[in-house]
């Protein structure tokens, strides 16, 4: 089956970032004054303004999110091999930065209508070795905070929150982000602001900064023997580059937080009375929908994903699939750090039907509209 394009004969990738003319002025300054290095003030700047736009204290600008994640666990402190809860649907950088640190991954299986870690799983899977929890928010709805919370001050578990997907996102009024002992954001090209590659850690905590800082630099010593080493870090550093593009970014969050759930409502009004597929609502008990990407879920089983991608690659619509499972992952099996007879139904069955549709803040209204025609044409 293929639709001509009317719009425009062109494939419609999957993300679309969107430049501002602010991104464009930071840039050029930084260019001129020949600060593009990790030393140049829109490092600071673009700390000091996401840590308060997100109600916390500290930031730690770094390269990516998957270090901000590394250097979060590290900077914890915990013994070796203590168990630090994760989902097992997620991306795989939750699983790496428990396990480079030196502690084991322990894999709870998700809720089949919001994709987040189920808390009923979580409960199960505490004992006297949980440290803490990555409390990932997956793809558009929080984590329910409140319910975590309550579980793991009761437990003396600490909350790491990785709200990477969640920028500008919000748990009953309440910033995702603000509520874990350490958070971690990500600024790749995908999501909500970008600086291309790029991540930031959060913290009330003075001494989890200190320690956060330290580590992003290699661990550096004083002024007066900063070659003399004091722990093993990493070079995570954000340049300035990218730090005048976050900046830039952030002056226009309400925009980007606006139009994603505008682009998010315009897929759901078309595609939620398909009886063959399932949609994420445009909200919940505690949040609106922010759409970081729109999720499609296969549940008539006479159609198979495989096909159906082919068919909207045909028709120059770009798809993408959903989280590989981590307990399914081919490295973790290799490693046997996983039990491979358990089974988590809602990852493996949410992997084995899922794929999202294009949602990146460059995609317009008409091409929503003309993937909302196809995908209801081959569903039906």
């Amino acid at each position: 089956m293929k639709i001509k394009l009317k719009l425009k004969n062109k494939f419609i990738p999957v993300n679309t970032p969107k430049i501002f003319k602010q991104d464009k002025i930071n840039i050029n300054k930084c260019l001129n004054t020949g600060w593009v290095s990790s030393e140049g003030s829109f490092v600071k700047q673009f700390e000091d303004s996401f840590s308060k736009y997100n109600n916390k204290k500290y930031g730690i600008a770094v390269s990516n999110g998957t270090a901000a994640l590394e250097i979060a666990v590290k900077a914890l402190g915990f013994k070796k091999k203590s168990e630090i809860i994760i989902p097992t649907f997620t991306i795989i950088s939750s699983a790496l930065s428990v396990i480079k640190a030196g502690h084991k991954p322990v894999l709870v299986d998700c809720d089949l209508y919001n994709w987040n870690a189920s808390i009923d799983e979580i409960k199960k899977k505490i004992n006297k070795k949980t440290k803490a929890i990555i409390a990932t928010h997956i793809y558009g709805f929080p984590l329910d905070m409140d319910k975590l919370k309550k579980l793991c001050q009761k437990k003396n578990i600490l909350v790491i929150e990785d709200a990477a997907e969640m920028i500008g996102q919000t748990y009953k009024n309440k910033r995702c982000g603000s509520f874990g002992e350490i958070s971690t954001f990500s600024f790749y090209a995908n999501k909500h602001i970008t600086t291309g590659e790029g991540g930031m850690i959060l913290t009330n905590n003075k001494k989890l900064y200190e320690k956060s800082k330290s580590l992003r630099n290699l661990c550096f010593g004083n002024a007066n023997n900063r070659f003399n080493h004091d722990d093993i870090g990493w070079n995570y550093r954000m340049t300035n580059l990218q730090a005048a593009m976050g900046c830039g970014q952030l002056k226009n969050i309400n925009w980007i937080v606006k139009r994603k759930k505008e682009i998010g409502s315009r897929y759901f009004s078309q595609l939620k009375n398909n009886n063959n597929i399932y949609i994420q609502p445009i909200k919940n008990a505690y949040s609106e929908n922010i759409y970081w990407v729109v999720g499609i879920l296969i549940i008539n089983k006479k159609f198979k994903k495989k096909n159906i991608l082919k068919l909207l690659s045909k028709n120059n619509i770009g798809t993408r699939s959903f989280f590989y499972p981590m307990h399914k992952q081919k490295i973790f099996q290799k490693m046997g750090i996983f039990n491979k007879k358990t089974k988590f139904k809602n990852s493996e069955l949410i992997f084995n039907n899922g794929f999202y549709l294009p949602s990146g803040l460059g995609i317009t209204n008409q091409e929503i509209d003309y993937i909302c025609k196809i995908m209801n044409k081959i569903f039906k």
